[in-house]
């Protein structure tokens, strides 16, 4: 594993606990599933926070920098990896705020095989983004990866 993506997890590893304090404490009456929802909508949000700067660099509305891109694709596939648990909680899909359709649960397979191919792509994305030279290089796989997001989108979530 390389320094950059060390560094990477041990940050997102350390936020996570300083945060998952800070909703504990902050909301100690909320339950395990309306937990559940805060944290998929928590990694939800740094994902596009991330892939958001990714597609921005990609469409020249901010300048290349490969240092940059190599961060945000890492951050984007870490997080990828820990979405589902946020889903697998019984009772999350009811009763809070939420933008998940019921078909994520009617569906779970369907669901489950998006959230695996999202991950293969962002991993995919990830690899590429360590060697480019330009935006041009990560186009493709940003939008092949975009493309996931959407399908998942019109199929699991209400907009």
């Amino acid at each position: 594993m390389n320094k950059r993506l060390k560094t990477t997890l041990a940050g997102l590893l350390a936020l996570g606990i300083g945060n998952y304090a800070t909703i504990a404490n902050a909301d100690e009456n909320a339950s395990l599933p309306e937990k559940a929802v805060k944290y998929r909508q928590g990694a939800y949000f740094v994902i596009a926070w991330n892939f958001g700067a990714i597609g921005a660099m990609v469409k020249g509305e901010m300048p290349f920098d490969a240092k940059v891109l190599a961060e945000k694709a890492d951050r984007v596939n870490v997080m990828t990896k820990m979405l589902i648990e946020g889903f697998e909680v019984k009772g999350s899909e009811k009763g809070y705020h939420t933008e998940a359709k019921p078909e994520v649960w009617k569906d779970w397979e369907k669901f489950k095989e998006g959230q695996t191919k999202f991950q293969e792509a962002t991993a995919k994305l990830a690899e590429v983004a360590k060697t480019a030279a330009s935006a041009e290089d990560v186009k493709a796989q940003f939008q092949d990866t975009a493309k996931l997001c959407k399908d998942c989108h019109e199929n699991f979530k209400e907009d």
